[in-house]
């Protein structure tokens, strides 16, 4: 048994594991020696965590290349219908990608950090890093600084000193007193903006999503490229767009 972080004890071998999971997705596949090369790890525990996994059906082999296998699909699935609210939100992320032509997406808020649950892209969305269950830090986007907004500031200050501020780009925020006073605006004008806070040419416009009895779902966004995502359409009607998306799902979820 090992110790790890603030949760209590935990089991090194699970950790193992899943670090060799998390390593095969981050590779896009890999054998037994590239892998443990990347983590670190002796080859001899890598096989052993591999053929275990293997003979349970979630990696597969191709030739002597482990990849992951498609039976995390039905946990992911699993994951992505856990709250009814988010069956009510993905049609909304669609129909925000089709009405913007950008790309809209919904994300949660899990261990301190946001995950992308759903994602959808219009007819002139770019692509961007923000392939579902990624995880990113909530400092340096429109939805996860909307999501801050509406914590409470003790449990923001804990999420800050469990993940840091680290800079994306040139234009993250790295000074916690310089987020807390955007959180403040962003909690008078209802959304916030990232202007090329995550990703160099990137700038977003994201709202929060509550439930009925004000607990945090999530947050909706919708991100472009900086050359469209400004002036009116990018300060007011993509922000307009959102607000109304957000004031409708929450009625629907304080009277579904």
């Amino acid at each position: 048994m090992s110790q790890h972080g603030k949760g209590g004890r935990t089991v090194k071998a699970t950790e193992t594991t899943f670090a060799i999971i998390e390593g095969l997705e981050e590779l896009d596949g890999a054998r037994v020696t590239e892998l443990a090369e990347h983590l670190g790890l002796a080859a001899s525990t890598v096989h052993s965590h591999l053929s275990t996994l293997y003979e349970m059906r979630y990696v597969v082999r191709e030739g002597d290349k482990y990849q992951i296998g498609s039976r995390f699909l039905k946990l992911g699935e699993a994951a992505k219908e856990r709250k009814e609210a988010f069956d009510l939100i993905e049609p909304k992320v669609e129909e925000l990608a089709e009405e913007t032509e950008e790309r809209c997406q919904f994300i949660v808020i899990e261990h301190g950090r946001g995950v992308y649950l759903h994602r959808e892209t219009g007819s002139r969305a770019v692509w961007t890093d923000s392939g579902l269950g990624k995880r990113i830090y909530l400092h340096a986007t429109a939805a996860g600084k909307s999501v801050l907004a509406s914590l409470p500031e003790e449990r923001v200050e804990r999420i800050l000193d469990q993940w840091g501020l680290p800079a994306l780009t040139e234009n993250t925020i790295t000074d916690r007193a310089v987020l807390f006073e955007e959180l403040d605006a962003i909690r008078k004008q209802g959304f916030a903006v990232n202007k090329e806070e995550s990703t160099v040419g990137l700038r977003a416009v994201g709202v929060p999503i509550t439930d009925s009895s004000g607990r945090m779902v999530g947050a909706l966004s919708v991100s472009g490229p900086t050359h469209r995502m400004k002036g009116e359409w990018f300060e007011r009607e993509i922000p307009n767009l959102l607000l109304g998306t957000a004031n409708e799902l929450e009625l629907n979820l304080k009277y579904s």
